[in-house]
């Protein structure tokens, strides 16, 4: 993926008519469609939908192209060509770059919704002039967007990998370990940690390999592999109901695409593939 958008912290950018907004209602995604193809609207058709809103952001530039968030304060007037579609079912019809804009628009949302108060005193606070950030009259206090980091990894036991499913998918999927990072505590720490709690085994070799926002609502996915140590599967049966060794050969329904997890599964294949070459 080429990656050509750029967050910037001009907070003070004015939108013009074909500047991208990412509009939300409800956890959805205001769309168009055109011949069968999802775009974001730009500014002079969202205007022309008369969306109300209170709060508008600046996400930064996506191929020179200013971007912007809004959320709906009321339902909104779909005309022709426009729909509403959740967040999470989007990401393969928009394309990942676009997905990850609109990740960053939801996050943001997100945080503007759940920061209205002062943490501090309970006063209403304002949004800061200069930053994406909230700052409270009262007492000064300073509330920047909140991000949360987890970690999610393959552990590997020779050409198999540990596929694990939650209580919350859907569709029988099955997806890698993962969790959130504790105060206090390191990420192989953690690591080792999730894989323990989750499926009662040990690991080893605990190797980084990348790391992507998750904006459901405000993660930071670290990715990781291990390698299996010792210890027999045994699920949690609260948040993981079955795990298993699995190879390319036997995968059950995995996550989508866009996702870190599925990337890094693919990765997994990937280096299967060429050590059987060599």
């Amino acid at each position: 993926m080429k990656n050509d958008f750029k967050i910037l912290t001009d907070t003070f950018r004015k939108s013009k008519s074909d500047d991208l907004y990412f509009t939300f209602f409800k956890g959805s995604l205001l769309v168009k469609r055109t011949k069968g193809a999802l775009s974001i609207p730009v500014f002079d058709e969202v205007r022309k939908l008369k969306v109300k809103y209170e709060n508008e952001f600046f996400l930064g530039e996506l191929a020179h192209q200013a971007c912007f968030c809004i959320e709906a304060s009321s339902e909104i007037n779909l005309l022709r060509d426009f729909e509403l579609i959740p967040l999470y079912e989007i990401g393969k019809s928009i394309g990942e770059e676009l997905f990850l804009v609109a990740g960053r628009a939801s996050q943001i949302l997100n945080w503007n919704n759940t920061h209205k108060f002062c943490g501090k005193c309970g006063s209403k606070t304002e949004n800061k002039k200069d930053e994406i950030a909230k700052v409270c009259p009262n007492c000064n206090h300073v509330m920047y967007p909140v991000i949360c980091p987890a970690i999610i990894v393959a552990v590997t036991k020779g050409d198999k990998i540990l596929l694990a499913h939650n209580g919350g998918f859907r569709n029988n999927m099955y997806s890698l370990i993962a969790g959130f990072v504790e105060a206090g505590e390191d990420l192989k720490s953690t690591v080792k940690r999730e894989v323990f709690e989750e499926v009662g085994i040990k690991i080893k070799n605990i190797r980084y390999y990348k790391s992507a926002p998750w904006s459901f609502p405000n993660s930071l996915m670290i990715g990781f592999f291990a390698e299996y140590e010792s210890g027999k599967i045994k699920v949690d049966g609260k948040e993981i109901l079955k795990a298993d060794w699995f190879t390319k050969d036997t995968f059950p329904n995995l996550p989508q695409n866009f996702s870190l997890a599925r990337k890094i599964i693919d990765e997994f294949i990937d280096r299967n593939v060429s050590q059987r070459v060599l």
